[in-house]
């Protein structure tokens, strides 16, 4: 009984989109008069990133209609409503927005002009159980029209095939009230991102945008949020610093991505004997521990797996349940090849490098930079601390960019990953580089889901 009454309190409060049936992407905005602070955040980043800047997507906005929801008089002169709210469904077979009018009469005066202007055929109008729809082809290809019902409308453009079908699709929006979408109601803004297994929900202000969201796509394990970790105090340094707290099904999954980078440096290792010590040393492991990602150092292709793997100096640590029993897990190490005694641990040659699997007390720690391992070593405190969630990070926005600007244009033309990266540097790059930090926090969610929350902070405007 509490549970659906939980359930029906979520499903009143989660905002309403009138989102069309097979959409791809739907970006929600509830009310238009509210995304000022978004708007200017977007605005000030945009100086850096093209493809953040409001003026590269109002035009997404509708389908043959030029508005602006941060000059209000734009909606006010088509006749709509400045203030009600915004749904952008994308097909594909095109794209549906819906929208509230303020004044239908001169809605349909200047949608007959844009239509018209868009290279629109003459107009079909009709009315039918009190909605008005009107339809026209391009001369240059697809359609495009809207219904329209009392004080909402639903616009469309489409593909040659698309336009009967989004015209029904429209005519089945405005024909009644929208219902609460339960996904958009787990997160928080005054917009909203849909998208493959991806919600997200935006905010923000001049110097800062707050992203709040749920996916189902991080390839990362469980977590679960314990009542003290050995990390939480630490400082957050360097490119990524990120303290969490894995589930106990999810500690061999995490070390299974250890074990996998081992092998695949390391090909003379014996696949069973690496899997026995990393079942060994996953059963001694707590769940809590800790990323250290100090810096980008690119030497040679990186298409090549070791120089991905050493490329980015990092050291990563697990609170043990046994010191001794970890101890002699480890002891194991020494039959692999390449395996050297330390006076606290193993040092493996692997292809490209070396990796350190050290111990200190209750805490393993794996390295692949001897720097960046003795200052994680020197950093572990004695005493443990409550961690505020199952997952928090700090990634420093500048080091990211220095690092994504290493990607040599051999490997992007080479590698459809490392292409992504040189995507993602060559238009966020000079933003990262002048951000201040970007800070967040992860949760488990149900079904295998991540929750997921981070702040990108943008220096004080001066």
């Amino acid at each position: 009984m509490l549970s659906s009454l939980v359930f029906a309190a979520t499903l009143a409060a989660a905002p309403a989109p009138r989102s069309a049936a097979q959409a791809q992407t739907v970006v929600h905005v509830p009310k238009l008069d509210a995304l000022a602070g978004l708007t200017a955040f977007l605005e000030r980043a945009g100086t850096h990133a093209a493809l953040l800047r409001p003026a590269a997507w109002r035009a997404e906005l509708h389908p043959f209609l030029t508005i602006d929801p941060t000059k209000p008089e734009t909606l006010t002169a088509v006749g709509l409503d400045p203030a009600g709210p915004a749904t952008v469904s994308l097909r594909t077979d095109g794209r549906v927005s819906c929208m509230r009018v303020s004044d239908a009469k001169v809605f349909q005066a200047k949608a007959a002009e844009a239509m018209t202007q868009a290279g629109g055929e003459e107009t079909k109008s009709a009315t039918s159980k009190g909605v008005t729809t009107v339809s026209t082809t391009r001369s240059a290809g697809g359609a495009m029209g809207y219904a329209l019902k009392g004080t909402d409308v639903c616009a469309y453009g489409a593909t040659d095939e698309g336009g009967a079908a989004l015209l029904k699709e429209s005519v089945k929006l405005v024909g009644k009230a929208p219902a609460a979408d339960a996904r958009l109601g787990k997160v928080a803004g005054v917009a909203f991102l849909a998208t493959g297994g991806a919600v997200l929900g935006l905010d923000g202000t001049a110097t800062g945008l707050k992203v709040d969201g749920t996916t189902t796509k991080l390839p990362l394990p469980p977590f679960q949020a314990k009542a003290a970790s050995p990390y939480a105090a630490m400082k957050p340094e360097g490119l990524l610093f990120s303290r969490v707290a894995v589930a106990p099904a999810g500690v061999s999954q995490a070390v299974g991505s250890l074990r996998a980078n081992i092998q695949a440096l390391c090909a003379s290792c014996p696949k069973e004997q690496v899997q026995a010590t990393m079942d060994a040393v996953a059963k001694q492991l707590t769940g809590n521990m800790l990323v250290s990602m100090s810096n980008v150092q690119v030497r040679g292709s990186l298409r090549a797996p070791e120089a991905r793997f050493f490329a980015v100096k990092q050291a990563l640590a697990a609170e043990v349940k046994d010191a001794a029993a970890m101890k002699s897990a480890l002891a194991a190490l020494e039959k692999l090849p390449g395996a050297k005694a330390l006076e606290d641990g193993w040092a493996l040659t692997v292809k490209g490098g070396t990796v350190q699997v050290r111990q200190k007390g209750k805490h393993l720690v794996v390295g692949n930079d001897d720097a960046v391992t003795q200052a994680t070593m020197a950093a572990l405190p004695e005493t443990t601390a409550k961690l505020e969630r199952a997952a928090d990070f700090s990634l420093d926005p500048k080091l990211l960019a220095r690092g994504l600007s290493q990607v040599s244009l051999a490997d992007v033309l080479s590698d459809e990953n490392l292409a992504a990266m040189f995507a993602v540097s060559s238009e966020l790059g000079p933003l990262l580089a002048r951000s201040e930090r970007i800070t967040g926090w992860l949760d488990s969610a149900p079904g295998g889901a991540h929750r997921f929350f981070f702040d990108w902070t943008l220096p004080e405007s001066k």
